[in-house]
């Protein structure tokens, strides 16, 4: 009996430059990525302190375009989507019936009747199809344009520094979570300023034959800051550090975002019905009679790195359950994020630990982030 040989990786514009950098490819979601150049932890400290710059291509873009664009993403997704003004971009969810988080996501809104969705690289196709689903009944168009984009990031406090001597966009007047059309080192981008490292930077959105030329450009623009090529490894542990959550660790189906701690951004106020209002209306009565498992912030007290998985425990009883750990770099200790039991969420809480191979490991409850920028 045969069995169909799985799928190859899908490469990104930049595969081959990232091979003849020397990087460590790795398989995720789908995508060959690279993990690391050299040294992840060179890596983070460059973003932490410099900049770095990122291949994100396999993240998914979708466009939404028609004269019901606006209320159709409402009904869609549980943020107030009418409400994002021209260039603006806004984080939200979409969820099942049962309110289930099936993505979190970046909504930008580039024109009156134009958004551009963008979601994770392993949930990209659900939340095409789901959206796609969702579309009917509305004059609107659902549109898979994840091959029309590359996605670079560079990330970091000398960021501006470096992407304006490329541009004469006004960097200086493009706020937090904002997009604008712009021309960088001679390629047509959007450039928008989000990100998921805790630091000032920008996501440049190019088509994929400009991919090269774009990055050689910010290489060379951000020499003389000590920007560096970076991976995967160090983007996960920069978001760790900032607090962000990570689907498939922090998010996943079995989650409402009131059990996530983001109930912030559903919208009951919002014209009109949306997917999952009934599921999360009675989600957000059960958080405030009965809290959830909160998220929290651990960082150890000796050198045994958590992972995803992992309980914690506090006077003999499981408490709780790590969804993301990781050497910090910038702390020099192990963190940890892990939903526990109210009682121990407090910062300070004693007595808790993670049973790491059946050894109770000591670790201190803190308050996310572990780590904010200067501003």
């Amino acid at each position: 009996m045969s069995t169909a040989p799985s799928a190859a990786p899908r490469l990104t514009a930049l595969d081959a430059l990232h091979r003849s950098l020397g990087a460590t490819m790795t398989d995720f979601a789908g995508w060959d990525m690279p993990l690391r150049y050299a040294s992840e932890r060179d890596e983070h400290h460059a973003v932490r302190t410099r900049a770095g710059l990122f291949d994100l291509s396999h993240m998914g873009e979708i466009t939404v375009t028609g004269p019901q664009a606006a209320a159709f993403l409402s009904y869609a997704l549980v943020g107030n989507i009418a409400t994002v003004g021209e260039g603006r971009a806004r984080y939200t969810m979409i969820v099942a019936e049962d309110g289930g988080i099936l993505d979190d996501l970046i909504v930008y809104r580039l024109a009156d009747t134009e958004f551009m969705v963008v979601a994770n690289a392993g949930n990209a196709q659900l939340v095409l199809d789901t959206l796609t689903t969702r579309a009917g009944g509305f004059d609107a168009e659902v549109r898979d344009d994840r091959d029309a984009y590359a996605l670079l990031a560079v990330q970091g406090p000398d960021s501006p520094a470096v992407l304006k001597s490329v541009t004469d966009a006004d960097l200086d007047g493009l706020k937090y979570y904002a997009g604008l059309p712009g021309t960088v080192a001679g390629v047509p981008a959007l450039i928008a300023r989000t990100g998921y490292t805790g630091e000032d930077g920008f996501e440049l959105f190019v088509a994929p034959e400009h991919a090269e030329q774009l990055w050689k450009a910010l290489t060379e623009a951000g020499a003389p800051y000590g920007l560096i090529p970076c991976g995967l490894s160090c983007r996960d542990t920069l978001r760790l550090e900032a607090g962000m959550p990570l689907y498939g660790h922090e998010l996943t189906t079995a989650l409402t975002p009131f059990d996530a701690g983001l109930g912030r951004v559903v919208k009951f106020e919002k014209e009109g019905d949306f997917v999952g209002r009934e599921a999360l209306s009675a989600a957000a009565e059960r958080a405030e009679t009965t809290p959830p498992r909160k998220l929290v912030g651990l960082v150890a007290e000796g050198r045994r790195v958590p992972r995803a998985g992992y309980p914690v425990v506090a006077g003999g009883n499981v408490v709780g359950e790590v969804t993301s750990g990781a050497p910090s770099p910038t702390l020099g200790k192990p963190i940890a994020m892990a939903y526990v039991d109210a009682a121990y969420a407090a910062p300070g809480t004693e007595g808790v630990g993670v049973d790491i191979r059946g050894t109770h490991e000591p670790y201190e409850v803190v308050a996310l982030p572990f780590y904010k920028r200067r501003k």
